[in-house]
């Protein structure tokens, strides 16, 4: 049922009494009487037709399971701990962001140091907006219970699952590290200036400006215990000779730019040709796997979600398609 809507449709679904994950402009949220939803802003989308950008009557839904418990809350910044402290100990959380909220650089930079992070998952994605709007104005996040919306927090819907389920997350990332130069970070930060390559103290603008990786289409990839973690290149400021990321880097970590992917929406099909849906109950993608493959207009699978200004599994993830899975 992973679907878009139109308000009329998601209108009659929330007031069914249905627990709901919401993905839509901020116009089409802000018609929706209050229920049990969590939702953040977004227009892009990959439905059953292909990639939608939506102009403003459509909501995309995620039913959450209709034998759980479910409890929606929404955390300010300081409080950001409980998410996965409040998790049920068999089930999932649903972690909605806006982009560029203090809460959204919080989360990125903590998510992975709690100790509970990988025992209790939490998937999600970071709310966005139409790109023609970038500077004009913010992403947002709701509570429908309570009808509010905010420029900043989380809001979170706690799913606990009968004792015969199990929820697991899965990641799709069509990148690969490079055999090039490796990189090391002094600080976990969204921006950076100096860094060390092959163990050299370097200008992270001037490297990547002079290795023609100023468009973003190759992120960095991460090496978090075998595990390949991209950290996407947002802008490069020449004059100031920084690099604003779209997620943070991380101390003690091996990176290397990606290797280059000749077809990008052909290398997504590649790998999701045969890839199972069973048990799917959730996923989103990338708004930059969106735009460098080409996919408004196009089929990917049957994957169907919200296409995102960063991905939740366990932690904040770039360029990635994330999927949680229920058996």
């Amino acid at each position: 049922m992973n679907r878009l809507m139109n308000l009329a449709e998601v209108a009659d679904l929330i007031r069914s009494g249905a627990a709901l994950a919401l993905a839509g402009p901020e116009s089409a949220l802000d018609a929706l009487p209050t229920g049990n939803w969590v939702a953040g802003t977004i227009p892009y989308f990959m439905d059953a037709t292909g990639g939608v950008v939506s102009t403003g009557g459509q909501v995309f839904v995620t039913p959450l399971p209709a034998d759980a418990r479910v409890s929606l809350a929404h955390y300010g910044v300081d409080s950001l701990a409980g998410i996965v402290g409040n998790g049920p100990d068999n089930g999932f959380t649903v972690a909605i962001v806006p982009a560029g909220s203090l809460a959204h650089k919080t989360f990125a930079a903590n998510a992975v140091n709690d100790a509970e992070a990988f025992l209790k998952p939490t998937v999600g994605w970071v709310a966005g907006i139409h790109l023609s709007d970038l500077g004009k104005v913010t992403p947002k996040v709701y509570l429908g219970t309570t009808g509010q919306k905010f420029e900043d927090g989380v809001v979170v819907a706690h799913v606990a699952l009968p004792e015969s389920q199990l929820a697991s997350i899965e990641i799709v990332n069509i990148f690969e590290p490079g055999d090039g130069d490796t990189l090391r970070f002094t600080d976990t930060s969204f921006e950076v200036g100096d860094c060390l390559v092959n163990g050299e103290k370097t200008n992270l603008a001037d490297y990547v400006q002079a290795k023609g990786l100023a468009d973003g289409k190759l992120p960095l990839v991460g090496d978090f215990g075998g595990a390949h973690i991209n950290a996407s290149i947002q802008s490069v400021d020449a004059a100031g000779r920084k690099v604003v990321l779209y997620a943070p880097v991380f101390t003690g970590v091996d990176y290397h730019f990606a290797k280059p992917v000749a077809d990008y929406g052909a290398s997504f099909r590649e790998r999701l040709s045969g890839y199972s849906t069973d048990g799917v109950s959730f996923s989103c993608n990338c708004i930059l796997n969106f735009l460098f493959g080409g996919l408004e207009g196009q089929k990917l699978g049957e994957l169907y979600g919200p296409v995102t200004f960063g991905e939740i599994g366990y932690q904040l993830l770039n360029q990635t398609l994330v999927v949680l899975r229920i058996q």
